[in-house]
């Protein structure tokens, strides 16, 4: 079956009006909890040879994430669906008025590669629990997990969950059909491709994206809790994720003792015995791994800088410059580059003068210059004194703003962005509001004047 007969099949299924109750929303969101159970050991697998990812962390980044993701749904899935009742206003009088949350048809969730499995599952879970049918395309550059989450999502009657294998070609096949919602996760370049397809079919669009989210840490800051926090966020994946911190700017006046503390951090969460410890990931390909060889100048390295076929070690480099090749675009990889600053409004100056980022964190116990960073930048998302972490919370959304994205989802959010809010407004059939009618007449008009509020502009003539 060819891609476009697929995506009608999903469509004509959708049009029964199958996917719309509440029962069966919640069946399929249990029939997928089981099949991610089933198939663990055979994703764990999976994820070393693709990415050398060791257990704990395709667990707690991958799995749990998304289990966490759909337990959530189906806890609150009866409370999503149920229609919201609203007042209305005199001029409907009277009247009642509701909002239904209704699925959009047929989604078109498009995945990448850093996080391959956590990062299709979330929002297929948001398709499901909103009563969509979903055509899910995992990334090609990960092809033992995709392989896993066909095995997982091949528990579904095709008609309903369809996985589409392959890469480019199956791609821009995919973005040629009409799909009533298309969700992306990846870069800023193919976002663009797959807004620009989307707008042939006016379809609405989830993009995903990155961008190089910066770090400040200032002078005020609890040194250890940042550097600890900071290593793990920017080493995290490899450095692969696309709300790492990209960069840090550190205050001039702990610039030295951070980079000191960095690099014993360094060392004891990722070598032994001097050693890089096996578990440290591979960057996803050759092309990737040449890319940030490509960036790191050995002349500021302060640890690390150094690769073994796709796995490049930790790397901190020093005095950083922003016209620097590592500050011209987002590093998706071990490098930290460490900008020494000496003005807060500087740095913002300078965060501003560029793409919007997908996440922003500051570190400081200064509540005044805290607020002036949350207030006079525009981001995804921030943290306060932490890194990474906004991402795991079901009550806050996560989503891009500008360069970095648009749209966001995690808990209810993803369930308002999975579903169209229609409106409903009901009226009393036996009455009439006779002002509306034609002819209008002056009394009318003095009558809308007063219904507004102010006088007519010719009263005081």
């Amino acid at each position: 079956m060819n891609i476009s007969e697929i995506v009608e099949r999903q469509r004509e299924l959708f049009l029964t009006g199958k996917t719309l109750s509440y029962e069966f929303r919640k069946q399929q969101l249990i029939i997928l909890e089981k099949s991610i159970i089933k198939h663990t050991a055979e994703l764990l697998e999976a994820f070393k040879t693709d990415l050398n990812k060791c257990e704990f962390d395709a667990v707690t980044t991958e799995i749990s994430l998304a289990m966490q993701e759909l337990r959530y749904q189906r806890k609150h899935l009866r409370r999503f669906m149920r229609a919201h009742s609203v007042r209305t206003t005199l001029l409907n009088f009277p009247a009642r008025g509701k909002i239904i949350y209704e699925p959009y048809g047929t989604v078109l969730i498009m995945s990448p590669w850093n996080y391959p499995f956590q990062l299709t599952i979330n929002p297929l879970i948001a398709s499901i629990a909103t009563g969509n049918t979903a055509v899910v395309k995992p990334s090609a550059y990960t092809p033992n997990v995709a392989q896993v989450i066909k095995n997982i999502l091949d528990e579904f009657d095709p008609a309903y969950i369809t996985t589409v294998m392959g890469g480019r070609a199956q791609n821009q096949e995919l973005l040629d059909q009409h799909f009533d919602l298309i969700f992306f996760t990846g870069s800023k370049e193919v976002g663009k491709v797959v807004e620009e397809k989307a707008s042939q079919h006016l379809c609405p669009v989830i993009l995903e994206l990155g961008g190089k989210s910066p770090c400040i840490i200032d002078e005020t800051a609890n040194l250890k809790t940042a550097v600890r926090r900071v290593v793990w966020g920017k080493f995290l994946n490899a450095g692969q994720t696309c709300i790492a911190p990209d960069y840090i700017l550190i205050h001039s006046s702990i610039y030295e003792k951070f980079l000191e503390m960095a690099t014993e951090q360094v060392k004891k969460f990722y070598y032994i015995n001097d050693k890089l410890t096996d578990n440290f990931m591979y960057i996803v390909n050759d092309k990737h791994t040449e890319r940030l060889k490509g960036l790191i100048d050995p002349k500021k390295v302060v640890i690390g800088g150094k690769a073994t076929g796709r796995q490049i070690e930790p790397t901190i480099m020093r005095d950083v410059e922003y016209t620097d090749p590592v500050m011209q675009e987002e590093i998706f990889g071990p490098i930290m580059p460490v900008i020494k600053y000496e003005n807060l409004d500087d740095v913002i100056a300078y965060i501003n003068s560029h793409d919007k980022p997908l996440a922003l964190y500051y570190f400081s116990k200064n509540k005044q210059s805290i607020n002036k960073v949350v207030s006079l930048t525009s981001s995804g998302g921030v943290c306060i004194n932490e890194v990474i972490m906004h991402f795991t919370e079901h009550n806050l959304p996560f989503g891009g703003v500008g360069a970095s994205g648009m749209g966001n989802y995690h808990g209810k959010f993803s369930f308002a962005t999975f579903s169209h809010a229609k409106c409903v407004l009901k009226k009393n059939p036996n009455m009439e509001l006779m002002i509306k009618y034609p002819p209008y007449t002056d009394n009318k008009s003095q009558f809308a004047y007063f219904y507004l509020g102010y006088k007519h502009p010719t009263d005081d003539k």
